[in-house]
């Protein structure tokens, strides 16, 4: 990883949007910063598009949508995109049709209720209600559980045929191949009629933990924020460049180059 400061300009003014984590990336103590709150604001105001791509629940994000400066939030990785319209009015839409949502619904709550029977300390997200097309399993955000329970956890889900992710704070799974990339190419067809693989060098992504690491892979403009250091080890693909900033504050970094490096040179 290379120090943000390194980035190219000329890749920054390159840019026609953003995607983000939520997290640990915008998110400080689970709340939004005011810097990385107006770090969106900012960015959205240069004419980037902003897309914030989670892990959390459809139900926990819909607030979110309405409120902040972003053109959409995907969330459980990939699955729902919460859409504000000119109306206020925040629209779903989802990736899998309703009978199959309802089908996996029901199976997921299986394997939810067998990893909190038979994985001591293991409990439901909080966020949990609010879930309509995955499970996730609190690690580090109200409850803390150790290396081994975590791989207890997803070596279950995965044996129960699920794809698995570990977040920040959560471990996620879900019946079906999307995962945060394929919500990022989705959601660039949904509003823009684009093709991310196509422009994948105009966008960027910031990111903090192991279920962004398939999209520091793909994205050569990708930014782990300053705690990422923590997972580093577990990281199959390390993001190109790293901010000096941990969590929001790391973000507004990241926003902050990329408006100095898009402005007019004298």
């Amino acid at each position: 990883m290379k120090p943000l400061a390194a980035w190219p300009a000329a890749a920054s003014r390159a840019l026609r949007g953003v995607f983000t984590d939520i997290d640990d990336t915008l998110t400080t103590e689970g709340a939004i910063t005011a810097d990385a709150l107006q770090a969106l604001a900012d960015l959205r105001a240069a004419g980037l598009a902003v897309v914030a791509i989670t892990g959390r629940s459809v139900g926990w994000s819909l607030p979110f949508a309405a409120e902040w400066p972003v053109d959409a939030i995907v969330a459980e990785n990939g699955a729902v995109a919460l859409l504000r319209g000119a109306d206020g009015v925040v629209e779903k839409r989802y990736l899998q049709d309703a009978a199959t949502r309802a089908a996996n619904f029901a199976r997921m709550q299986q394997v939810l209720a067998q990893v909190e029977h038979g994985i001591p300390g293991a409990l439901r997200a909080g966020d949990s209600a609010g879930r309509e097309t995955d499970i996730a399993i609190d690690h580090s955000e109200f409850v803390r559980l150790g290396q081994a329970q975590i791989d207890a956890v997803v070596r279950t889900m995965r044996e129960a045929g699920l794809h698995v992710t570990v977040s920040s704070i959560h471990v996620n799974g879900w019946f079906g191949e999307h995962d945060k990339l394929e919500g990022a190419r989705w959601i660039l067809r949904e509003l823009w009629q684009r093709d991310l693989d196509a422009e994948m060098a105009h966008w960027a992504y910031v990111g903090d933990s192991t279920n962004d690491a398939r999209m520091f892979q793909a994205f050569e403009n990708s930014v782990g924020v300053a705690n990422i250091a923590r997972f580093v080890p577990q990281l199959a693909h390390l993001p190109r460049y790293v901010a000096q900033g941990e969590r929001g504050a790391g973000f507004a970094e990241f926003a902050g180059l990329v408006l100095a490096q898009r402005r007019p040179q004298s």
